[in-house]
């Protein structure tokens, strides 16, 4: 049985009342879908990295799967059950760090474990771990303004999986950080997902990325968004760590990236005319 179930996912969002030419473009009623019929399927401890051109419903799917809104029709299962809104079983990883600005890097990963009743001493040692794990020992009394933007996102991480959760969802959390150091927190993501062996969804706009760290890659089509197509992607040296630069320069790398890149090329190209013909109108 799949971890995760997409069925048929559809969420429309009411808008204001349009009129005119404006209400064709927009939408009868005053609203619009962003996300249509949506189906797909993912295995645990499975990494699946979701890409679309920009307003296609991305951040809407994880934050259904999140449990952070209701789909308007169709369901989401998780290990066979209906999700019907936020649970320890999903950590989430934003773009924005959220963290704490009063709490130490390891206050900041206790405040999950506080909340679920945790142990003084035992989310303590926990909290220690997943600093280990993310590798920012000897940070613990950090502050998050004495910390890089990476290490940041590192910490918020760390707080995401020290309370164990099975699926970790991923919202463009390497976005804001310059080349470098999004190359090193994606090496430092698979790491740490082959150890732990978490459900990812990772969500991005980055073909590269999604190459990179995805098992598959699902492609959205333009709003509304819909499943285009999974990609499977499979690297033999994979498995064996091989360095990031040294899979990234490989012919498969360049190959799956060429496949993605024109399974989004139209609906790039739709979303850009979409944009014109709201703005025009």
């Amino acid at each position: 049985m799949a971890k995760i179930v997409f069925e048929s996912v559809t969420k429309t969002f009411p808008r204001k009342q349009a009129k005119g030419r404006r209400a064709g473009v927009l939408g009868a009623g005053g609203s619009f879908t962003a996300l249509d019929g949506v189906d797909l399927e993912i295995g645990a401890g499975e990494f699946v990295v979701v890409v679309g051109p920009s307003g296609c419903g991305k951040s809407t799917l994880l934050d259904l799967l999140g449990g952070l809104t209701r789909p308007s029709s169709g369901r989401i299962l998780l290990d066979g059950e209906p999700v019907t809104g936020p649970g320890l079983d999903r950590g989430i990883v934003f773009q924005q760090y959220a963290l704490l600005p009063w709490r130490t890097a390891l206050g900041n990963i206790e405040f999950g474990l506080e909340a679920t009743g945790v142990p003084r001493r035992e989310r303590t040692a926990r909290a220690r771990e997943f600093l280990d794990l993310v590798g920012l020992t000897g940070f613990e009394d950090r502050h998050p303004h004495e910390l890089s933007g990476g290490m940041r996102q590192r910490v918020a991480i760390a707080r995401s999986l020290a309370y164990d959760p099975d699926v970790l969802l991923m919202d463009e959390p390497f976005a804001a950080l310059d080349a470098q150091t999004r190359e090193s927190l994606q090496d430092e993501l698979r790491r740490i997902w082959q150890r732990t062996g978490k459900t990812v969804v990772f969500i991005t706009h980055g073909i590269e990325e999604a190459v990179y760290l995805g098992q598959r890659v699902a492609v959205m089509t333009s709003r509304p968004g819909r499943i285009k197509e999974a990609v499977p992607v499979s690297f033999g040296d994979r498995a064996t760590g091989a360095g990031g630069e040294e899979l990234r320069s490989s012919p498969e790398f360049a190959r799956y990236r060429h496949e993605i890149w024109t399974l989004l090329h139209d609906e790039v190209a739709r979303a850009q005319q979409l944009e014109k013909e709201e703005a025009t109108v």
